[in-house]
């Protein structure tokens, strides 16, 4: 009989591979597209559009030794696909880009080795995972991050013998007040020097222990750079009276100090490369023993990939069309007991974007004094969306309000969630120092939490069971002076009405 050498497998594997790519592209095309969007307009993640390249570069340098297997589609990596497939679908139904994109990556990486087979995959396994660097994921660290940044500046500007007064992430030294805000957390520095360092990595080092050591470096090095950077702009506007600050922060913030700093660390590392291995010849041996597939088994295993990764758009289409798309009407309660409704005692006004609808109200009993907020949401998708990292109570580019602390605690049996969002608020900074105690947690269908990812599964639960997406955001919050019975006795009366009225609203 017959064989069929290695050169003979790859046009026919390449062509279901390219076809594969394709139902790939156009099924996942929103995916694609809101990745490239966040590409475009983030300086943080502007690499993830030369990531694709890079890994294909790194293929074409493989090609002599791929040229000496044969590619052999296989079954087993239908099953991580499908997996990948179904998170692609939670990702997609709560509006969570970071699983959909994740999901996509690990779709395309899983759709290359079932179609290459073993021998050729590991040639390639490398390329194929560096593709996870495209993802534009990496925010969730900025809060530590940036706490950790205010931890070292405010530990070195107290060594350098400048006393200091914190309060969360802000702070005071004698010749003005300071905070670190997200663009101060180094997050772009970080991703920029993991995605090069593992290049590089790769690139010039062959043992792993010498691989792995560099990627740790490449992690701790921009940190401990970011934390420096930070202290020196604190210091540079206190010996000058606050005159450089700006001007220098332009320059150390900037990607000068951080490619100083790279450049460094990679001249250190470039002291203990290691010598390029050439490709040895190939076994022909080997290559005919793995050519054994017939070519339309190629074509049979692309089509069986194409089924299972158009599941996700399939379902996904299918149950959003069970939804109700009719516009919910909010009524929140006006009064109960003896708490009576009066016009808004302050100008706070937490950051909900685009609800389905909301209600911001103020009620008195007495001497106290509670606002409530909802956001309601319905017929959730990337534009509109409860549980986001841009819906909060304050934000950092509020100049009139400000969060001094924040935390999760335990609340008594009258708020029936088992625990909310705690936080102090600064009204006016520096103009009388107002402040306020919030409470805030989210309201899925009935279910009470103060945790982002409980609310993002329970709304997945919600819709796979045919249940809707029905969400809401529950704020009250009142003068710190009289908060603590306020939102206690505030719960007590008014919360019960506050949960018919969202139950009443998911009915219509």
């Amino acid at each position: 009989m017959p064989t069929t050498t290695p050169r003979t497998q790859w046009p026919t594997t390449l062509q279901a591979l390219a076809l594969l790519f394709a139902v790939v592209a156009y099924a996942y095309w929103p995916t694609l597209g809101a990745m490239f969007q966040i590409w475009w307009r983030s300086d943080t993640y502007t690499h993830g559009m030369l990531v694709p390249f890079i890994s294909a570069w790194l293929i074409w340098r493989k090609r002599e030794q791929l040229a000496a297997v044969s590619p052999r589609s296989m079954l087993w990596p239908v099953i991580p696909l499908a997996l990948a497939v179904f998170a692609w679908l939670l990702g997609e139904l709560t509006a969570v880009n970071a699983l959909t994109q994740f999901a996509l990556i690990f779709i395309v990486v899983a759709s290359a080795i079932a179609l290459l087979g073993n021998a050729a995959s590991k040639v390639i396994a490398f390329p194929l995972l560096f593709l996870f660097f495209a993802l534009p994921v990496g925010d969730f660290l900025m809060p530590r991050l940036m706490e950790w940044t205010a931890d070292f500046t405010v530990i070195a500007l107290r060594s350098s013998g400048v006393p200091v007064y914190r309060e969360g992430q802000n702070f005071i030294i004698p010749s003005g007040s300071w905070s670190v805000v997200e663009a101060c957390s180094g997050i772009r520095y970080l991703i920029a020097s993991l995605t090069v360092g593992t290049l590089y990595a790769y690139l010039t080092y062959h043992s792993l222990k010498r691989r792995l050591i560099f990627v740790a470096i490449s992690i701790i090095v921009p940190i401990v750079a970011n934390w420096l950077r930070a202290y020196l702009i604190v210091m540079l506007g206190h010996l000058s009276g606050n005159k450089l600050a700006v001007g220098v922060d332009h320059l150390i913030y900037g990607w000068v100090f951080f490619g100083v700093v790279i450049a460094i660390m990679f001249a250190i590392g470039m002291r203990w490369a290691e010598a390029e291995v050439r490709p040895g010849a190939a076994n022909p041996q080997l290559a005919h023993a793995v050519t054994n597939q017939p070519r339309h088994y190629s074509w049979l295993s692309a089509l069986l990939l194409a089924v299972v990764v158009s599941s996700g758009p399939l379902a996904d289409q299918l149950i959003r069309t069970a939804n109700n798309t009719a516009a919910p009407h909010l009524a929140l309660p006006q009064a109960a007991g003896s708490w009576q409704s009066l016009a808004l005692f302050t100008d706070l006004k937490p950051e909900f974007a685009n609800p389905s609808a909301e209600a911001h109200q103020a009620f008195q009993s007495g001497d106290h004094m509670v606002g409530l907020y909802t956001a309601y949401y319905r017929n959730q998708n990337f534009d509109r969306k409860l549980v986001t990292s841009t819906n909060v109570v304050v934000s950092t580019a509020n100049k009139a309000w400000r969060i001094a602390t924040s935390a999760r605690q335990k609340q008594p049996a009258m708020v029936s969630a088992p625990d909310v969002s705690r936080y102090e608020l600064i009204h006016q900074p520096g103009l009388g120092d107002e402040r306020y105690i919030a409470w805030q947690w989210y309201w899925i269908n009935g279910h009470l939490t103060a945790s982002a990812i409980e609310a993002k599964w329970l709304t997945a639960w919600s819709l796979l069971s045919g249940q809707g997406d029905d969400s809401a955001a529950i704020i009250i919050y009142a003068p710190k002076a009289t908060a603590g019975e306020a939102l206690s006795a505030f719960s007590q009366d008014l919360l019960p009405g506050v949960y018919s009225a969202l139950t009443e609203a998911r009915g219509h």
